[in-house]
């Protein structure tokens, strides 16, 4: 008789996705997220796992997360982003990993390493820009030859930023053209407004890692720039935008990163990425998105009604700019974030009242030319306003789990229309898939405000 030979063939994952740091302040919440889309109709969710360190913890988030209705039976995984061997574990069991653990520039490189390595989908809701460089400089060529596709800040950050861009600059139907579009980030609530710890100790420490992320750029190659027309803005730190009713200030947030990452893909591929199998269906789809994208300089300032609002502020960035940049000053802020936050931050985070009862603004006030041909004739000065509006609930508890639970419904649904592999920006990756028609059935929507001419 012949002798029988192994099986060379991989088993199929046993999981669709798993949670990994779902007991988290935001992991709790993307676990009731994808508790609506688990074995729906017409979902291609089928099965889940939670992952963490502590097993109990992550049973009382299942519990929480369920309520009023009795927890589903969904497997608990034991891993810990200090122990690999658990990660690689992790990443065999499933075609797709969220990572909720922050800070990640504390915590998600091992993460990353693991799915590059193994070939498994990988999603994060980060929103720290040297994390995602390096993640890029140091994965990405790995990930894109074991069909890895590792996508970062996709949550508020920064999906809202790039998609709101997007929709603003796809306003702009030729011949006219965008030559900056400023986004306006406004937070409201019936109640104080609390923001999410992990948001504030992920500032901090980018401002001690503010020369590492530097150093970085300067040992990788340029990514290719954009032509944009006319010249690049100039403006002043505070502003009164009375279009739209707010004090503003500059914020140097990761959102004006990632889009100038998105937009540098774009330069190099005005296509978008091809997928990994891609139907002819979708070539012609996403041919045909990215050619109605047009690039434009890009900044984000946030906004209040007041202008002792933005004071209040610039004094939390003077907090932040001065003290994080020594060890003594960075433990007084992560001890005491609620007095050097002026109250926005708190250990103990927002209560479900004070989620409830939040909602955010982001505007896009775009300004360029009705032709393009008023560049090349030498006009410096946009003659055409395009105000656009992205609006949803609370940023971090409530926006983030939807934006993060849609682009796993589509990496599961359309992957073979997803590039096959690489770390890459939310952006380009997700474009041309439907996913802003998506954010408008769950609660987030996208508008035009107003369009009109400029007097000279």
């Amino acid at each position: 008789m012949p002798e029988l030979q192994p099986q060379t063939t991989a088993s199929p994952p046993s999981y669709d996705l798993i949670i990994l740091g779902a007991s988290g302040f935001t992991g709790k919440y993307v676990v009731r997220e994808a508790l609506k889309f688990l074995n729906t109709p017409a979902s291609p969710l089928k099965s889940l796992a939670l992952a963490g360190r502590n097993p109990t913890k992550l049973t009382q988030t299942l519990k929480w997360a369920a309520h009023p209705n009795s927890p589903p039976s969904i497997p608990i995984i034991t891993a810990d982003t200090t122990d690999p061997p658990s990660l690689h574990r992790l990443c065999t069991q499933t075609t797709l990993i969220l990572n909720c653990v922050g800070p990640f520039r504390l915590y998600g490189d091992p993460v990353v390493a693991a799915c590059a390595e193994t070939g498994c989908d990988y999603l994060d809701i980060c929103g720290e820009p040297e994390f995602m460089e390096r993640m890029e400089a140091q994965y990405h060529g790995k990930a894109a030859e074991t069909g890895s596709l590792v996508v970062s800040a996709c949550g508020f950050d920064s999906v809202p930023a790039e998609f709101g861009l997007m929709f603003n600059s796809r306003q702009w139907v030729d011949p006219a053209v965008p030559n900056r579009v400023e986004a306006y980030v406004s937070l409201e609530s019936e109640k104080r407004i609390v923001g999410n710890l992990g948001t504030y100790e992920s500032a901090v420490l980018g401002v001690a890692n503010a020369d590492k992320l530097q150093e970085l750029r300067r040992s990788r190659p340029r990514r290719a720039r954009p032509a944009i027309p006319g010249p690049p803005p100039k403006g002043p730190t505070i502003e009164q935008q009375k279009d739209i009713g707010l004090w503003a200030v500059k914020l140097p947030s990761a959102d004006a990163i990632i889009v100038r990452r998105t937009l540098g893909f774009l330069t190099e591929n005005p296509h978008g990425l091809p997928g990994r199998n891609e139907s002819l269906e979708h070539i012609e789809k996403r041919e045909a998105f990215w050619s109605t994208v047009k690039p434009a300089h890009f900044g984000v300032k946030i906004g209040t009604k007041s202008l002792l609002g933005i004071l209040r502020i610039m004094m939390v960035g003077i907090f932040i700019g001065l003290l994080g940049r020594f060890s003594f000053g960075r433990w007084l802020l992560l001890k005491f974030p609620s007095f050097f936050s002026v109250g926005w931050f708190r250990k103990k985070g927002p209560s479900e009242d004070e989620v409830r009862s939040a909602s955010f603004k982001m505007w896009f006030v775009g300004h360029g030319f009705s032709d393009s041909s008023l560049v090349s004739q030498g006009s410096r000065k946009p003659n055409m306003e395009i105000i656009t509006r992205v609006m949803g609930p609370e940023i971090g508890y409530l926006t983030t789990p939807i934006i993060l639970l849609q682009c796993a419904l589509i990496v599961l649904s359309q992957r073979d229309n997803l590039p096959k592999g690489g770390v890459l920006p939310a952006g380009i990756v997700f474009g041309p898939t439907g996913l802003q028609e998506r954010l408008q059935e769950n609660g987030i929507s996208f508008d035009v405000i107003s369009k009109k001419a400029l007097s000279g």
